[in-house]
């Protein structure tokens, strides 16, 4: 996953991981700038309770850091890495 290009996001490095996702460094080249992104496990973005508390945890973690998070379901990834360039 390190040194692949999502969209408009280059991860950069690993930064932690555990039961909802995977969480990498990455560069916004359109913005010059660094992100958070959070990968979700299939079963997680499957799981409307839990994808609402991710929601919920990631719209709060906005609201307290001046670094932006975004997160991509595993799903929206496979299906976004295939016309990323």
């Amino acid at each position: 996953m390190i040194g692949q290009t999502i969209s408009h996001y280059r991860i950069v490095d690993k930064l932690g991981g555990g039961g909802m996702g995977v969480v990498y460094k990455a560069e916004d080249v359109k913005l010059h700038r660094f992100v958070a992104l959070k990968f979700l496990p299939d079963d997680v973005a499957k799981d409307a309770q839990a994808l609402a508390r991710f929601q919920r945890e990631a719209q709060a973690r906005r609201r307290r850091s001046t670094i932006p998070t975004s997160a991509w379901s595993s799903r929206l990834t496979s299906q976004r890495a295939d016309t990323s360039s």
